[in-house]
């Protein structure tokens, strides 16, 4: 076998077939493996929905440039590769280091991004195929370093990605930035009942309320996958979304193709989750389903209702991640609500190349400083959770 390495560029996933992305992307679904990937949205059938539905490209800021590793005729490592013309569904925010950079003289767009695009869900970004781990990550860093040194580019950003990712590629050189989330965890729990259990009187009493106020709405709340989702809810959906997305974002990310994309490709891959009245959705969640996580991604509503944000969103995942056997729960970024209600603090990673070297000694420092504040938040928090004191690790 050669140890010669090719690194390539590619502007549509339409240049990498299927087969030769997951096989790096997720290969415990090839035969022997398990049936879901671990991470949906890393997948060629979830990131090919961005591309082909208009969600990236050309005039959205996110232009596709896929990232290969090959030895040998094989395509041993892969990454999603976007050049940024803003900093916008990223959420790790970088505007400040925009800022700074742009009132010094220096130009901080177009920068590069290896990320899940309006996606803050933590998983691998130095996709490998087994046994090319090493040196398919230390070929992906440095491909992606190289492009945006020949390209003049400010910065490389790589966000969520794994905490082992993140240590290899601060011993590469790197700078790694940490971040929080609200996740929960079973701990062992046989039912939401169980769960509840171990909360305080006084949270547990609470969730109590906010479910049956919730469920008070006038109808009835329904769970979606695979063949039972049809064109009708994507509809419905698709209006909670972009009422959301305005409020949000001033317009949403994804385009309508999106939706009838992953519908006909991710259908099994699905939990939507929707509050009818009278048979007319009223409010929806959206969540993917890894092989051990149930990821929360976007919520909308038509009409207000008390407590329904956190029904459909929190309570109903958990029920239904314990229905599946997952073990977590990711329900998004930020939100300090989510701690009463059992998502506990957790550390999100992200890595960064600076090409300019005052300032990333400055943006060094900035993160070096950040990470401490961050580690005492979470320990503040993690001791403020709803969980009885006996039940706290």
């Amino acid at each position: 076998m050669s140890d010669r390495i090719e690194i390539r560029l590619h502007d549509s996933l339409e240049a990498i077939a299927p087969e030769d992305w997951d096989a790096c992307a997720c290969p415990e679904v090839h035969p022997g493996g398990s049936i879901r990937p671990v991470d949906p949205f890393t997948t060629h059938r979830f990131l090919h929905a961005l591309e082909v539905s208009g969600s990236v490209g050309k005039g959205t800021g996110w232009e596709p440039h896929y990232l290969t590793v090959h030895q040998d005729g094989q395509m041993i490592a892969c990454a999603p590769l976007y050049a940024k013309g803003h900093s916008q569904g990223e959420y790790v925010f970088d505007h400040s280091w925009a800022h700074a950079l742009e009132d010094a003289g220096g130009r901080y767009y177009p920068k590069l991004q290896i990320a899940v695009p309006f996606t803050p869900a933590t998983g691998r970004r130095f996709l490998t195929r087994p046994g090319f781990e090493a040196k398919g990550l230390a070929a992906l860093i440095q491909g992606a370093v190289q492009v945006g040194a020949d390209n003049g580019l400010s910065s490389l950003h790589v966000t969520f990605c794994t905490e082992d990712e993140a240590i290899a590629g601060d011993k590469i050189g790197l700078i790694h930035r940490l971040g929080q989330q609200y996740h929960w965890e079973d701990n062992g729990y046989a039912d939401f009942d169980g769960f509840l259990a171990t909360l305080s009187s006084r949270k547990r009493k609470n969730i109590r309320k906010e479910r049956a106020t919730a469920q008070g709405f006038g109808g009835q709340i329904i769970a979606l996958t695979g063949d039972a989702l049809d064109d009708a809810h994507w509809d419905a959906f698709w209006h909670f979304y972009q009422d959301t997305g305005a409020r949000k974002w001033g317009s949403p990310y994804l385009t309508r193709e999106f939706f009838d994309q992953v519908h006909r490709t991710m259908a099994d891959d699905i939990l939507l989750v929707m509050a009818e009245r009278d048979g007319v959705p009223i409010a929806g969640a959206l969540n993917f389903i890894g092989r051990d996580t149930l990821y929360g991604r976007y919520w909308g509503a038509r009409e207000h209702h008390p407590c329904l944000h956190f029904e459909l969103c929190y309570y109903q995942a958990i029920d239904h991640a314990l229905a599946m056997g997952l073990t977590r729960v990711e329900a998004g970024a930020q939100g300090d609500h989510k701690l009463a209600r059992g998502y506990m603090p957790v550390p999100t990673h992200s890595l960064h190349w600076i090409a300019d070297p005052g300032f990333r000694d400055a943006v060094s420092d900035f993160v070096t400083r950040e990470a401490q504040a961050i580690g005492e938040d979470i320990e503040i928090l993690t001791e403020m959770g709803p969980f009885k004191r006996s039940d706290q690790s």
